[in-house]
């Protein structure tokens, strides 16, 4: 297992991960471990507008409903977010319980939880919300791009 970091703003992003498996990505203030990380997310985190759905999740999610909310958080395109009402909605949960499951994810980004937000503004993000506004902010700028670049690829 390879462990490494790289930047994103005034964050150090740690990630643990082998071949196209991330274990583990944790956003911190002080500077992890030096080493490399995957490309795509190096890439994502500089502001190319990547898709990181091509990085599988090295972890399984604790029970069934996890499993599911994940799922379908995986779905959420680059440059879109959906409510934890709406999520809740299309496995049918609570709202709450899709908030548990983003706060336990050990791997934000490949499951892309900062994509969830509350119905009142961006909700919750760990360590810091700050960091889900900037990813979203990011996204945003870049959806266009995103799309045409895809359209390229896939045609």
């Amino acid at each position: 297992m390879i462990s490494g970091s790289t930047r994103f703003g005034f964050w150090f992003v740690e990630v643990r991960w082998s071949g196209d498996t991330v274990y583990r990505v944790q956003f911190s203030r002080t500077r992890p471990g030096e080493g490399p990380v995957p490309s795509l997310l190096q890439q994502y985190l500089a502001g190319r507008p990547v898709d990181l759905s091509l990085l599988k999740p090295g972890v399984s999610p604790p029970g069934d409903l996890y499993g599911k909310i994940y799922r379908e958080v995986r779905s959420i395109p680059y440059g879109v977010t959906a409510t934890y009402g709406e999520i809740a909605g299309r496995i049918g949960t609570g709202p709450r319980v899709v908030g548990q499951a983003m706060s336990r994810n050990p791997v934000p980004l490949i499951i892309p939880c900062h994509r969830v937000v509350s119905r009142s503004g961006p909700g919750g993000f760990s360590p810091d919300p700050e960091i889900k506004v900037r990813l979203l902010d990011m996204e945003r700028k870049n959806k266009r791009r995103f799309t045409a670049e895809n359209d390229v690829v896939s045609t």
